[in-house]
């Protein structure tokens, strides 16, 4: 059963769509469930002239769970210092939508990798130093996503040519 947070996140999702403007994108798959998600971020300063993400959106193809996931964290990310949200986990997704149920926990999961996946991409562009931690989750995701192109090369040959 899901909380009424993820019931609200699904039927009036935030930060939906792709931003014109982007800064970076972050794309992560799920090979059991097929769930996919683009991640966009916009890395802008502060007052105090500290890199934050300034904008986010996302695109996602999947169930309630990846949609309330993906406009959940895109809530939470928002106006974040880069450290901190490298620092957002599934848990934390998953704790301010009330919950999620045991067999869609891994909805929460995509979710933080994308944002992660959307600021290792902004890190390499910028030539700067990847934290461990980042690169660990990075190496992992892109396995992933190297499985989930495989099972789906046309979705993926169609994604190219979109430029993502």
């Amino acid at each position: 059963m899901y909380t009424e947070k993820v019931i609200e996140h699904f039927r009036h999702p935030h930060h939906m769509g792709k931003l014109d403007d982007y800064t970076a994108v972050g794309k992560v798959g799920n090979i059991v469930c097929g769930d996919v998600m683009w991640l966009y971020i916009k890395v802008g300063n502060d007052e105090q002239g500290r890199e934050v993400i300034s904008d986010i959106s996302w695109e996602t193809f999947g169930c309630t769970a990846a949609i309330a996931t993906s406009s959940m964290v895109s809530d939470i990310a928002k106006g974040k210092t880069i450290d901190q949200a490298i620092a957002i986990t599934n848990r934390d997704v998953a704790e301010e939508l009330g919950g999620l149920p045991p067999i869609k926990m891994h909805c929460s999961a995509l979710a933080a990798d994308a944002l992660n996946e959307a600021i290792y991409s902004y890190l390499t562009e910028q030539g700067r130093e990847i934290p461990p931690a980042l690169l660990k989750r990075h190496e992992h995701i892109a396995k992933e996503i190297a499985s989930l192109e495989e099972r789906y090369k046309a979705f993926a040959e169609n994604d190219k040519e979109k430029g993502n």
